[in-house]
């Protein structure tokens, strides 16, 4: 793996699983230039690594994060931001889809992504984690959507992705007010799947998932993966077209017999 000033990874190859770290604990995780740098080729790591099935998406110190380094990026694209000519503005289009890659690659990738949040989720950790898969929290977690707050259309993916989560509601309702939403709420919108009491319970579980979802077939987690990421724009018959082509080109014999060898051996335990 390459080195990285923003991330830390954690690999465990008996489990087929790696940790990412956000690691910039003295800033609360804010993402300057490095993290939006970095992200795209940190996916592409690990998505071409084959000891890596299921990564957990954390952040080192008190917070998750608290979103974009705002002070940094003013300074470091202040042209850009203020500029009133056709190229200030094409440019600032070309800086935001750059910045939009790592996420896109997370949520188009073959590995399963779950986020594990403490403390701030604020903007741009919403946004990140919206690009994972599953979303686990704990019971002091905090989630916003602040970029109306400082005169801003959120660009980064949370009102692209969050009303396939968690509707358009509960998205606009985010949105709008930009205000704190607790993490019961964030559950009962189904923003998180589950809560945990502390931070070593929420790791604790979640590499417990990321190794259940690791030792089921690898070709049926990404073929699901891309099912239900194909099912977010089409019908419900197209969707059905699609996974019957989808197991008539990829269904694997082999990995069956091997899937539910495991089965009767688990029961027989349990017996």
């Amino acid at each position: 793996m390459g080195v990285y000033p923003f991330f830390e990874i954690e690999k465990n190859p008996q489990s087929k699983t790696a940790v990412l770290y956000l690691n910039r604990p003295e800033k609360l995780n804010a993402m300057n230039w490095p993290f939006w740098q970095d992200l795209p080729r940190v996916i592409d790591e690990l998505e071409a690594d084959p000891e890596v099935r299921v990564v957990v998406l954390a952040g080192r110190g008190k917070s998750f994060s608290v979103g974009i380094d705002v002070f940094e990026f003013f300074m470091n694209h202040r042209d850009a931001l203020t500029g009133a000519t056709a190229d200030a503005r094409e440019e600032l289009y070309r800086l935001i889809l750059r910045m939009q890659e790592g996420f896109d690659r997370m949520s188009a990738g073959d590995n399963i992504y779950i986020a594990a949040i403490h403390r701030h989720c604020i903007g741009a950790g919403l946004d990140i984690s919206a690009a994972c898969d599953l979303r686990l929290a704990c019971r002091d977690a905090i989630f916003s959507l602040r970029e109306t707050k400082i005169a801003i259309v959120a660009d980064m993916g949370s009102l692209n992705r969050l009303p396939r989560i968690i509707g358009q509601g509960n998205t606009r309702m985010l949105a709008f007010t930009g205000r704190d939403f607790a993490a019961e709420e964030a559950l009962r919108m189904g923003l998180v799947n589950e809560l945990y009491d502390n931070r070593e319970a929420l790791m604790a579980g979640a590499l417990a998932l990321a190794a259940e979802i690791s030792e089921n077939a690898s070709p049926a987690v990404r073929g699901s993966k891309r099912i239900l990421a194909y099912m977010e724009d089409h019908s419900v018959q197209d969707g059905l077209r699609y996974v019957a082509a989808w197991n008539s080109a990829f269904l694997n014999t082999r990995e069956i017999q091997e899937a539910l060898q495991k089965a009767m051996e688990k029961k027989a335990k349990k017996i």
